[in-house]
């Protein structure tokens, strides 16, 4: 048998138990729209972080680290620092908002707004910049199946049937078995990119430069400004690395669908104790690092830094390695792909079709309708993929700063009594436009800091100066709830 068809047959058995395992994790449960959306309220520690693992750790994780690392150095070193702080920021809020959430029979990060400001129009602007954000995150995912699949089968597969084969399984078990589906393939997911980091990391530079640290002795010869700040760029420094860790650590769980997942936690404990964990998780990606930076001096000149690590793995390890890692890969998109679309889908059917079309739409009609975005989302998606050429890093840092805009609404919302509508929808679209403005004219990074860490202070300013104006509070936070 080839190498190709190893590989290749590897892959499609991996992909195929994982999407298995969604659809038997569903169970027998009706998919109501609280069980399809939320698991029932019900996920205990393990399922919560199976779940957080696979919205966080993506192909983004799989290739865009190690890509950055190839083409960027230094800057790219900004994830480890994020990811971590990412962590303590949600251990004190997230916990909050599961409480308002059980409250209120929160679903989505849009009815957390509704209930908090009781502003349709509000509700709406944070539901529309949340689906338009997710645009760029999604291309992201389906983007990196594509290469994924298309190295690690030797060609076999091209790009476009690869990424079609890919919405296909992950909108059939998302149809079927929701959320609940989503964690369990996670399982599969995070259980073989162990695996990869580990085998990846160490692996590549023992068998080309005798280990770790003779490889970077090696890189730090060649290369001796890739290790340090601006790396192999211009413009990406000190400042830069600062407001982008920043604004990716406020960002992360302002996502549309990793604030919904707070609502999945069986409880507020099980929430904290998935903060404490999520760190250590993290520690995986200093291994694709090391992939990044070796392949700097075994493949230089790569036209697409996004190549860097399934080409190397390609050149170091027999095709049946190659077919594992392809098949981790594979699963790594699919996974936070359809967390997005079944997020995106339940956001436009219950927090925006629902309140203007159909207010006296039941939950069930909601639910078969959210099923329905569903399918023409992943089409979408898949469209949008096959026409984008823009690196996997900078697609994940345009959607961070969309979403990054709705911090000070939550955290003031929580904590700032003051705060009042008129003063989160303005500071909110200024942000909002802030960052679309500075980034479509390519002035990111502005002064040397993030555009969209502009663009978060903006916003702030803006909530807390139009509220100090406005008389009068609208109404007690949450917590504050009796």
């Amino acid at each position: 048998m080839s190498a190709a068809a190893v590989s290749l047959a590897e892959i499609l058995l991996i992909v195929a138990a994982g999407t298995a395992i969604g659809f038997l994790g569903a169970g027998r449960r009706r998919m109501d729209l609280e069980e399809w959306t939320v698991g029932g309220r019900g996920f205990g520690v393990v399922l919560l972080f199976l779940l957080s693992a696979g919205e966080v750790y993506t192909t983004f994780a799989f290739l865009g680290a190690s890509g950055w690392a190839y083409s960027r150095g230094g800057p790219t070193l900004y994830v480890l620092a994020y990811l971590t702080l990412a962590s303590v920021v949600s251990f004190f809020i997230l916990p909050e908002i599961w409480e308002a959430g059980r409250r209120h029979g929160m679903q989505t990060q849009s009815d957390f707004f509704t209930s908090r400001y009781r502003n349709r129009y509000l509700a709406g602007i944070v539901c529309l910049v949340g689906i338009a954000s997710f645009v760029p995150y999604l291309q992201l995912q389906l983007t990196g199946v594509g290469i994924i699949v298309e190295v690690a089968s030797f060609g076999a597969i091209g790009r476009a049937p690869a990424m079609a084969v890919a919405v296909a399984l992950l909108v059939a078990f998302v149809f079927a078995g929701g959320v609940r589906a989503v964690a369990w393939v996670s399982m599969v997911k995070d259980a073989l990119m162990l695996l990869a980091a580990f085998a990846i990391g160490i692996g590549v530079p023992l068998i080309h430069f005798g280990g770790i640290g003779a490889m970077f002795t090696a890189l730090a010869h060649a290369h001796p400004r890739h290790l340090t700040m601006p790396g192999a760029t211009t413009n990406l420094g000190h400042a830069w690395f600062i407001s982008t860790v920043l604004l990716t650590s406020l960002g992360l769980y302002m996502w549309p669908h990793m604030f919904a997942a707070t609502f999945t936690a069986r409880s507020a404990d099980a929430l904290r104790r998935n903060a404490v964990v999520m760190p250590l998780y993290s520690l995986t990606l200093a291994f694709m690092f090391f992939a990044g930076f070796a392949a700097v001096l075994i493949v230089p000149r790569l036209s697409d830094g996004d190549l860097a690590l399934l080409t190397v793995v390609r050149q170091s390890f027999p095709p049946w390695f190659l077919g594992i890692i392809g098949g981790a890969g594979a699963l790594t998109a699919m996974v936070p792909a359809a967390i997005l679309i079944l997020t995106a889908a339940t956001l436009f059917a219950k927090n925006l079709f629902r309140p203007l079309f159909a207010p006296d739409m039941s939950d069930d009609n909601v639910a078969r309708l959210a099923r329905a975005t569903v399918v023409v989302l992943g089409l979408l998606s898949l469209a949008l993929a096959a026409s984008s050429s823009t690196t996997l890093v900078s697609l994940l840092l345009m959607g961070y700063a969309g979403v990054s805009q709705f911090f000070p609404g939550v955290v003031l919302g929580l904590y700032w009594r003051r705060i009042t509508t008129a003063g989160v929808f303005a500071g909110l679209v200024s942000g909002v436009a802030a960052a679309v403005v500075l980034m479509l004219a390519h002035h990111d990074p502005v002064l040397g800091l993030s555009a969209g860490f502009v663009a978060l202070c903006l916003n702030f300013l803006i909530a807390v100066c139009t509220s100090l104006l406005t008389p009068g509070a609208d109404h007690e936070p949450h917590r504050a709830d009796p």
